[in-house]
């Protein structure tokens, strides 16, 4: 920082652009007979606390304001407070929601963490339900999230490193693992590939992250993470030695390194006995490999008639196809994704109703006009 106060507000409002924002606030006061100017972004800010912070700050006198900034800083009657001269330091801390005062004749910048960002109540996520167990999950809010996977591991051993990418959006990222159980030679890879990360935003939060981490193959369908917004399943696979990645403004969590059997894998496996939940897992995996091999196996065993077994005779199609079957196999499945993206911008009150209107009107015509055979529909029913 400079030593001229004017020097030093000056360039912090040009660093802000005060003039040209209006929800950042710049605000000249009075601290024990000297002057003082205060950087904040509204709607970050806890109100009722900075009324209290300003009072005492306000209240002061000239004989009872310490000289400097540390000995003032022994005195706030506040936990999160820190000091700064680095001016890139002081306008990222005033972005991300901190309270910033500068005043005359202080070498250093006082930066008092008094942040709140609106964020909805933690819920049940909707695609992650289980029948038995917690009802919260994650939210929009880095902190919020933490503070819920914190909640349930009560160690010292936990670990919650916060790292940022990119350069306009400068997003946070956690880091969250067990210390002693995770494999720290994976650990140094992330990190450092997430400081080496040059990109100008994270537009895309979690996905742009996961893109910039691995830049595989685009023709590569296969999954790099498991993603959750159950911090249950989060605390678990933390204790299990995995990684978790925690995106801010987002609402789950990325966990790393996966396998097959990770991807089958649900909430409710946890909440059940050991034999009831890996039938459940168990029964799951050979629905996967039934869902693979049951359409193409369909396919062979009618270009081969001679290979089905005598007691496998009804599934032979026994009406006219008048299309190829590999190609009303491709067409039902694009059909299903656009039924799919219409039900995901309809309103929940009309998606049920219409769903089912859709799926029994279009089934029927399909299959009386002779587009698709009733076998074809039955065997894509099942594999979805």
């Amino acid at each position: 920082m400079y030593p001229n106060f004017e020097k030093n507000k000056q360039h912090m409002s040009d660093l802000l652009h005060t003039e040209a924002s209006f929800d950042i606030v710049s605000r000249d006061v009075t601290i024990g007979d000297k002057n003082a100017v205060f950087y904040f972004v509204d709607g970050f800010c806890k109100d009722v606390l900075m009324q209290k912070l300003l009072q005492f700050l306000m209240g002061l006198k000239s004989d009872d304001l310490p000289k400097n900034a540390k000995e003032l800083n022994q005195l706030m009657p506040y936990v999160e407070v820190d000091l700064t001269t680095d001016f890139n330091e002081i306008t990222k801390n005033i972005l991300c929601g901190v309270f910033a005062i500068i005043i005359d004749g202080f070498d250093e910048c006082i930066l008092i963490d008094s942040r709140t960002y609106p964020a909805r109540g933690v819920s049940e996520p909707e695609k992650d339900k289980v029948l038995r167990g917690s009802k919260d999950g994650f939210v929009e809010t880095v902190v919020f999230n933490t503070a819920l996977i914190r909640r349930r591991i009560r160690s010292t051993d936990l670990r919650m490193e916060m790292l940022s990418a990119g350069k306009a959006s400068k997003t946070d990222i956690v880091l969250c693992y067990m210390d002693s159980r995770v494999d720290k030679e994976f650990l140094r890879k992330i990190r450092d590939r997430i400081n080496d990360i040059k990109v100008d935003a994270l537009t895309l939060n979690q996905e742009s992250l996961a893109e910039c981490l691995y830049t595989s193959k685009w023709y590569n369908p296969f999954p790099k993470f498991k993603y959750t917004e159950r911090p249950d399943t989060a605390a678990a696979q933390i204790l299990e030695g995995n990684i978790i990645i925690l995106v801010d403004n987002s609402p789950s969590a990325m966990i790393l390194p996966i396998s097959i059997l990770d991807m089958i894998q649900e909430a409710d496996d946890y909440y059940f006995p050991p034999l009831t939940g890996s039938y459940l897992r168990l029964s799951r995996f050979l629905i996967l490999i039934l869902t693979y091999f049951i359409t193409p196996t369909f396919l062979l065993m009618m270009q081969n008639p001679d290979w089905i077994p005598p007691a496998f005779q009804f599934i032979v199609v026994k009406e006219d196809i008048n299309v190829p079957l590999i190609w009303q196999f491709l067409i039902l499945e694009l059909a299903i994704d656009g039924l799919r993206l219409a039900a995901v911008n309809t309103p929940n009150m009309l998606s049920t109703p219409l769903s089912v209107m859709a799926a029994l009107i279009l089934g029927e015509f399909s299959v009386k006009s002779g587009w698709f055979n009733a076998e074809v529909m039955h065997n894509t029913s099942k594999s979805l």
